[in-house]
Formats: C-alpha cells, structure tokens, sequence
C-alpha cells in the first residue's frame, strides 16, 4: 500500500511518520500532485497557523490538489480544520471539504485554558474510522480552535461547549486530536484508516 503524507509548511509530521512506521507502513512525504493522486491514502497532519498554512498550500496549488484527490484522506489537527470553509485564525478562508466554521476557543471560567492541551474523552462516534474503540475511548488534543458539531460530526468532545473531535465525508475523513500520540487508541485509528475500502 502506497502512503502519503502531504509535505507543507506544519510542524508533527514526523511524528506521524513514526506511528505508520510502527504499523509497518513506510510513506512518503510529498507536496507532488502525481506522487499524492497515486497514493492509496493520504494523511493531511499538522500543527501552526491556519492563515499561514493556507498561503503556502494555495501557492503551491495543493489546496486544489487535496480537495481534488479520491482515495481516503485523514485530516488531523489543523488539517481537519484546513479541510473546512473557513477558520476564524487570521479571518482564513480554506480548503471547503467540510461546511463548518472554525472558531476559537473563548474561555467562560477561569479554569478554561486555552489552548486545550491533555487527553479527552470522545463520544458519539460512528463510522469506520472509529471501529472497535470500546466505550470511552480518550484521545490527545492541542488546540485553541475548533469544529462546531456539523452534519460531518461523526465523534464528539467537549471542552467548554461540545465540538466535532472528528468529521467524515465521501472519501475524507479528520480528528482535531492526535492519533499518533494517542496510545493504543490513536494506533487502531489509524489502523481503521489503513483498512477502509474506497
């Protein structure tokens, strides 16, 4: 199986590299349009700036790329929210796979921080990427924005108001957690990502 990771200007994605290489698959990093539509699945990770993440994918032309590609895409962190309409960080309009909004966590107590940093607990699930998770599975996040609940909600977590923990659509799927440092949790995600049929 041939594994892509898009290459592009946000940080963790070695990290990722090492949590696929533990599962026994070697991918490639790239930002070549042949390299990624030839891929059987492509993962879109990262860590940064919305605004700045979305400057370096347009002149590129990878913003087009990723909203073109047909086999099983996994956002995660930014990239789940890079994969939506629009993000609040930098007034930043992105990629549009999903119809949703980000917008920043706005602390109503004083034990609110943000960002959010630690394990949290995800609910409602459904869908393939979440097979076989048991019943509270609990997941690593890093974020100061979010996904609001949307009709692509197919996990939920809440930190001072519900929020999508992950989305699915068609062939793109994408956690704002991370599963590669989520333990033994995050490794059967990226398991079920490995195995969905197209």
């Amino acid at each position: 199986m041939k594994v892509a990771i898009i290459k592009y200007n946000a940080g963790n994605i070695y990290s990722v590299v090492n949590a696929l290489r533990r599962l026994g698959v070697a991918p490639i990093l790239t930002d070549r349009a042949e390299e990624l539509a030839a891929a059987d699945r492509v993962l879109f990770p990262g860590q940064g700036n919305a605004r700045e993440a979305m400057a370096y994918l347009r002149s590129h032309g990878l913003d087009r790329v990723i909203a073109g590609l047909r086999q099983p895409v996994l956002g995660i962190c930014v990239g789940q929210q890079l994969l939506c309409r629009h993000s609040e960080e930098g007034d930043t309009d992105c990629i549009g796979v999903f119809d949703a909004e980000v917008k920043r966590f706005r602390p109503e107590r004083h034990e609110d921080k943000v960002p959010l940093m630690g394990w949290n607990e995800i609910t409602d699930l459904s869908g393939p990427l979440l097979n076989g998770l048991g019943p509270h599975p609990y997941t690593y996040f890093v974020h100061s924005y979010y996904v609001p609940l949307c009709q692509d909600t197919v996990a939920t977590a809440h930190y001072i108001q519900p929020y999508s923990a992950c989305l699915h659509k068609g062939n793109f799927y994408a956690c704002q957690f991370h599963p590669e440092k989520s333990g033994e949790t995050g490794e059967r995600i990226l398991r079920n990502f490995l195995d969905i049929d197209k």
